[in-house]
């Protein structure tokens, strides 16, 4: 059996190492005021290239039964020349991927 007056100490103890952690762990923390210098922001240049996200298809139309003109492979820079909606909702890009224009579906 445990001696009551050994108990108490070691929960004072306890409870106070939880106070000490309650005020100052938060200094070192983000939400708790650290100064932390965030990274400027950069923005992208007009005329700056996009790089493609992923494979897609480039097309000759803004349509999805358009006639597909070539592979756009990802990280393949490409020039925004004008965006449109189609009637269904469905966002395009027309793009110039270097040698060829076409349209690309925005997913």
């Amino acid at each position: 059996m445990a001696h009551p007056v050994v108990d108490q100490r070691f929960s004072a103890w306890r409870w106070g190492a939880v106070l000490a952690f309650a005020l100052f762990a938060p200094v070192s923390l983000p939400a708790g005021g650290a100064d932390r210098r965030l990274p400027d922001v950069r923005r992208r240049n007009a005329g700056e290239p996009l790089l493609s996200t992923g494979r897609q298809v480039l097309q000759a139309a803004p349509d999805q039964q358009a006639p597909a003109l070539a592979q756009v492979h990802p990280d393949q820079p490409l020039r925004v020349m004008r965006s449109w909606c189609g009637r269904g909702g469905e966002q395009w890009l027309q793009v110039e991927t270097g040698e060829q224009r076409g349209w690309l579906a925005v997913a």
